[in-house]
């Protein structure tokens, strides 16, 4: 039998136990329930993330809340970060804006969100207001998407399908090498063009580096590795023949294109570095 604490504690108990169900948070995530605030629809929640990547789910969306996306360290680089959203298929349920000192930005309509366009935008320009759009029925809706933050070296267009399309200078080619997503020699083999993007299927002779696996070898005893490469549709880009250097970024497991001069120009740009002890890495290029 319960004595009259316990079973005072109970009711209690069981509320905190159904909340921990319909939210769970850690400094790189956070998923919840508008069900947990039935009768508190104009409440508006702070959720902070502290991640590099990570996701937020909202289920059964009421009111409002705000996601302050802070980076965990203190250096003046946290402040040019970008940072990039990627709806997913089925989310729906909200307007998502900008707030930055209470003044909003609209970012992206409920509508548009299933389209899973990616969305970029400064750090500097505040944090996500993301807020319930009135439903009469009761089907089930949920918010979600993944983000990450992003070197804001080129700007938070860079990041986009949109992003200008521009030859890289000297300098940034041989920056690109030292410290993009992925580094790799080898070859166009194919050049599709797709309603909002290019994408560039490659066959590698040498990889220097992936950060995330965006190319799969062809086995143990075969040194090589083919991949697809997204670009800008504006960018024009063509098959050619001969080698040449991929350097590029990974957003949201896909690869997009930065740097890609040809090898044999890469090669004398690098040697004229060496010479002038200018280079910033050491590339094996044997």
């Amino acid at each position: 039998m319960l004595t009259p604490v316990l079973a005072s504690l109970l009711p209690l108990l069981l509320l905190c136990r159904i909340s921990i169900c319909q939210y769970s948070s850690d400094q790189c995530s956070w998923k919840g329930s508008g069900l947990t605030h039935e009768g508190h629809a104009r409440d508006v929640e702070q959720v902070y993330l502290r991640c590099s990547q990570g996701s937020l789910e909202w289920l059964y969306p009421t009111g409002a809340i705000i996601v302050n996306l802070r980076p965990n360290m203190v250096s003046p680089a946290a402040a040019r970060l970008s940072v990039c959203i990627k709806p997913s298929a089925d989310s729906r349920g909200t307007n998502i804006y900008l707030d930055r000192n209470g003044k909003l930005r609209l970012l992206l309509r409920e509508q548009d969100q299933a389209q899973g366009k990616v969305q970029c935008f400064s750090i500097q320009e505040g944090a996500l207001f993301i807020e319930a759009v009135p439903h009469m029925d009761i089907s089930r809706r949920i918010t979600a998407f993944q983000y990450e933050l992003v070197s804001d070296r080129l700007g938070p267009e860079a990041h986009t399908a949109g992003a200008p399309c521009q030859p890289c200078s000297d300098a940034e080619m041989l920056l690109a090498v030292c410290t993009n997503d992925f580094v790799a020699r080898g070859s166009i083999k194919k050049v599709e063009q797709e309603e909002e993007h290019t994408t560039v299927t490659v066959e590698l002779s040498r990889l220097y580096r992936q950060k995330v696996q965006v190319f799969v070898s062809g086995g143990v005893r075969v040194r090589s590795w083919t991949g697809r490469i997204k670009m800008p549709l504006q960018c024009g880009v063509r098959a050619g023949e001969g080698e040449f250097l991929f350097t590029g970024t990974v957003r949201f497991g896909e690869a997009w294109m930065s740097c890609a001069p040809r090898y044999k120009d890469f090669l004398r740009l690098y040697d004229e570095a060496q010479q002038h002890g200018t280079n910033p890495c050491h590339v094996d290029t044997d």
